[in-house]
């Protein structure tokens, strides 16, 4: 059965990474952009690293710029921005896609474990949820993120075990870790 652990991403250098080195590891992937609503996150993402890295979390950080163009800086540019203002320590990865011919195949696996399902009830839900389907009518079937700051967790044996889109409220998030750890 494959896992995460199988997939080789980009360093902001362009350096090949193996997942395979974060073995043993709770993992939380997110595919991040500066400029959007929920770049906020970075600071609950921050805290919740600082708080449990030490018992083995590792958030795993990968901007992406086809959401409206939320992303359009450089690497280190992007780096820069999160570490000044939100002082993010955790790994942050290269630009890719997450979505259509060109995704990253870490996405497209993490999405076929567990696809989207919508952004859930209520106003602000229903219309960023129109606002996706119009930006993410040009992937078609290769659609395998909604939104920015999509959350995947991943537990220790390399599986993907939940799915959280960025309107679920960190605190959430943040239980569904503490309880993988």
């Amino acid at each position: 059965m494959k896992t995460v652990y199988d997939f080789t991403v980009k360093d902001r250098q362009g350096q090949e990474v193996g997942l395979s080195k974060y073995q043993g590891k709770v993992l939380l992937i997110v595919n991040t952009a500066t400029g959007c609503g929920f770049t906020p996150h970075y600071e609950p993402l921050e805290a919740m690293y600082k708080d449990l890295r030490d018992r083995g979390l590792e958030i795993l950080d990968f901007p992406c710029n086809q959401f409206a163009g939320q992303a359009p800086g450089s690497d280190e540019e992007i780096h820069e921005f999160c570490t000044l203002k939100f002082g993010t320590e955790f790994p942050q990865f290269a630009k890719i896609d997450v979505n259509g011919e060109t995704a990253d195949p870490l996405f497209a696996f993490l999405a076929s474990e567990k696809p989207f399902e919508g952004f859930g009830k209520g106003l602000k839900n229903a219309a960023l949820n129109k606002f996706a389907a119009m930006n993410n009518k040009k992937y078609g079937e290769k659609t395998y993120i909604g939104w920015n700051f999509t959350k995947f967790l991943i537990d220790r044996e390399g599986k993907v075990v939940a799915r959280f889109e960025p309107t679920v409220d960190m605190s959430e998030v943040r239980a569904a870790v503490e309880a993988a750890l």
